[in-house]
């Protein structure tokens, strides 16, 4: 907002006193609307006024710094009324002298000022005792230091020299698992098919198979395939529902998995037509919603997918080993015998057998080291996942089979599965 400065030439009182008149009415009306001029910008209302002319403080000649226009406007006006038969000469030299007042007052507070800062550059004696002190070492608690990776076992200081390196985040890669498996912890969870009345095992298999398929159709990662698995397994140990609506779950927790692991997620179209528009908008939003109440908006679930790729990376496991690993897991899924295996545990049990399997090898050292399991804690998984994968496949779930029996993922279905001898022997070997 413009505003008219005062001239501090004493001699010319006419204009000071139209600048006094000119303050007054501004007083009055501190903040007045004005049109902006062409081409200028217009104001922003909600930053209320940008240019605050209402507080800025301005000097005149013959008053102190600090004054506010209100006031001077006041003053000058008080002063053109008292004086308005005085000679204008008289005004003119009581100008000058409270001109040559303020000056020296104000050199005063300068000097002053002065003084004061120069006291403080020098440091007093209790200063100086404290600056010829030691400084102090404090030693860092124990649940915050860097844990001590040895060279052997080191698998992430290559990633420091490549392009790619820093988005694998090596510094604390290893800390960041070690926060999932603890994590692990809080989404434990036991068959809570007891709490269904209206569902059955081959129910939830018949969704997960179909989950798949939707994985498949939408190119979505295989994160949000497992994501979603484990938020409708956690929605449904605790909320009873509908056989009509077990879809309808399945197709709302891919919907958030996307959500969360996507770049481009799917719309809420795209999943009610792949439900056959059997459900409305309103309904899967509705679903939406009841899912993350349940879940405590804490969707953040440790996958098996994510570790097995780590434990991949520790022994150089090449794409057609970590595939057939991701078949054994992905199988696991349909089955409610896998529901309460935690997924660092089952990642491992499906490498071990990946491993066996191809001939390379058992749990080595470094596996135990950043996995935290040994060979014989994972034995009652891997005796289930042979049991699993040894039983005649059922002819209407076939998506996970088919998929894996196609080139791009090695053909790795068709493998022979390894005899039950060869990983006892494996697991048992110290």
């Amino acid at each position: 907002m413009p505003f008219t400065r005062a001239k501090s030439t004493a001699s010319k009182t006419s204009k000071l006193s139209a600048a006094a008149t000119e303050n007054q009415e501004e007083a009055s009306h501190v903040k007045r609307s004005s049109s902006p001029p062409h081409g200028a910008p217009k104001k922003r209302t909600a930053f209320i006024d940008i240019t605050n002319a209402h507080k800025v403080q301005i000097s005149l000649p013959g008053r102190k710094k600090g004054i506010t226009k209100t006031t001077v406007g006041k003053k000058s006006s008080s002063t053109l009324v008292q004086s308005k038969n005085q000679a204008n000469l008289k005004k003119s030299s009581s100008v000058s002298s409270e001109e040559s007042t303020a000056e020296n007052e104000r050199i005063n507070v300068e000097e002053d000022k002065r003084k004061e800062e120069l006291q403080r550059e020098e440091p007093t004696p209790a200063e100086e005792l404290l600056d010829a002190l030691p400084p102090v070492v404090k030693e860092v608690p124990a649940h915050l230091r860097r844990q001590h990776i040895p060279e052997e076992f080191d698998i992430d200081s290559e990633n420091f020299e490549n392009s790619e390196g820093f988005y694998l985040c090596p510094e604390y890669a290893k800390d960041v698992f070690d926060y999932l498996k603890k994590r692990e912890e809080k989404f434990v969870l036991s068959n809570y098919m007891h709490k269904q009345p209206n569902l059955s095992p081959e129910m939830r298999a018949i969704l997960i198979d179909w989950l798949v398929e939707v994985q498949e159709n939408f190119e979505l990662c295989h994160e949000t395939l497992y994501m979603a698995v484990k938020m409708t397994d956690h929605y449904l140990s605790e909320t009873p529902i509908q056989r009509q609506m077990l879809q309808l779950v399945g197709s709302t927790t891919m919907l958030i998995a996307s959500k969360f692991e996507e770049r481009c997620p799917p719309a809420v179209e795209d999943f009610l037509y792949i439900c056959d528009d059997a459900y409305k908008r309103e309904e899967l939003i509705d679903m939406e919603a009841s899912i993350l109440q349940a879940l405590s908006f804490d969707i953040n679930i440790p996958i098996p997918y994510r570790f097995l790729r780590r434990y991949a990376r520790c022994v150089s496991a090449k794409m057609d080993t970590l595939t057939l690993a991701r078949f054994y897991c992905e199988m696991s899924l349909m089955e409610m015998d896998f529901v309460s295996e935690r997924g660092s545990l089952l990642a491992s049990a499906c490498l071990l057998m990946a491993l066996v399997t191809k001939d390379l090898g058992g749990w080595s050292p470094i596996l135990q080291f950043h996995s935290g399991y040994q060979a014989s804690d994972l034995m009652p998984c891997v005796r289930k996942l042979h049991s699993m994968l040894l039983a005649p496949p059922d002819d209407k779930l076939k998506t996970i089979r088919n998929k894996y029996s196609h080139k791009v993922f090695f053909e790795v279905a068709s493998l022979p599965l390894v005899d039950i001898d060869v990983l006892e022997k494996v697991l048992a070997s110290p």
